[in-house]
């Protein structure tokens, strides 16, 4: 239990390394949680400091789900000896709900951080990266048809444990659960998107919209 109680911390500070933060920083402190909807994420990088701002931010919160799922399941540390009473499948699958976890309520940020979907997204190109593929496509299809970058979100998570139940359980009954877990988190953290759906005042994203009116719109954050 010591194995597993220290990895799944160290990927959970690992997690709670911000990218919008840590961007931030180097871009002279410029601080996005108070531009913008507010929110720590890749979208919001993207309307409120351009693209290579939002690039840097979503390539180091998907990078810190492949560290938490890829690298930190893996090491050897001193004083930390492996456990062989626990399963290696199962080590990875805490240690990549820790760095989403770390992603949400970053220690580092007051808890205060993102919607945990980039980062959830670099767990997958471990776990299962075929998925990602269809991830993209169901995200993509959503955006395009509704332009609600939420909804899109919630979709392409919970299409997941369906397509895996559908076609290759009982093999992957660990990774299974993984995704029926972080579905349930995704939906629940983008509340305040169904909400706003619900209220109908949910800002679109007209300009990925296949069908629909082109201009400019702001997107509620997803990251």
């Amino acid at each position: 239990m010591l194995e597993l109680g220290v990895k799944f911390l160290i990927s959970y500070f690992i997690g709670s390394l911000m990218g919008a933060m840590i961007v931030g920083k180097l871009r002279g402190g410029v601080d996005i949680r108070t531009m913008g909807s507010g929110n720590a994420g890749g979208t919001n990088a993207l309307r409120t400091q351009g693209f290579l701002f939002a690039l840097g931010v979503v390539v180091i919160d998907v990078g810190k789900g492949v560290v938490g799922a890829g690298v930190v399941p893996g090491l050897e540390l001193p004083f930390v000896p492996q456990d062989p009473d626990i399963s290696r499948t199962w080590l990875t699958i805490a240690c990549s709900a820790a760095a989403v976890f770390g992603h949400v309520w970053p220690v580092y940020h007051g808890f205060q951080g993102g919607k945990g979907a980039a980062t959830f997204v670099g767990t997958l190109i471990v776990l299962a990266p075929i998925l990602i593929v269809g991830v993209l496509l169901v995200w993509i299809s959503v955006v395009a048809l509704t332009g609600y970058v939420g909804l899109a979100t919630m979709t392409a998570a919970t299409s997941l444990p369906i397509w895996v139940a559908a076609t290759r359980l009982p093999d992957d009954q660990p990774l299974f659960i993984y995704l029926v877990v972080m579905a349930g988190c995704i939906v629940y953290w983008h509340r305040s998107n169904v909400a706003r759906m619900r209220a109908g005042n949910e800002l679109r994203n007209t300009r990925l919209m296949l069908f629909g009116p082109r201009g400019t719109t702001n997107t509620n954050e997803h990251n």
